[in-house]
């Protein structure tokens, strides 16, 4: 794993947490770069998949029909 992505990861696991109303551990999370879009990331926790934008919203991936 990147260095970046290490340093991050409590900051991404606190966003997920918050969007998921649940806590969330930085270990348990893997993260990635969106390869389709420059500044936002992959996030995978458990069974489910969501990406980070980078404005900093988590939505889940991939998004629903329409957003």
């Amino acid at each position: 794993m990147d260095v970046v992505y290490a340093a991050e990861r409590p900051s991404i696991a606190k966003l997920l947490g918050d969007y998921i109303k649940q806590d969330v551990s930085p270990e348990d999370i893997d993260v990635a770069e969106n390869p389709a879009e420059t500044g936002s990331f992959l996030i995978g926790w458990r069974f489910r998949r969501y990406m980070l934008s980078p404005a900093g919203r988590i939505h889940d991936f991939p998004a629903p029909s329409g957003q």
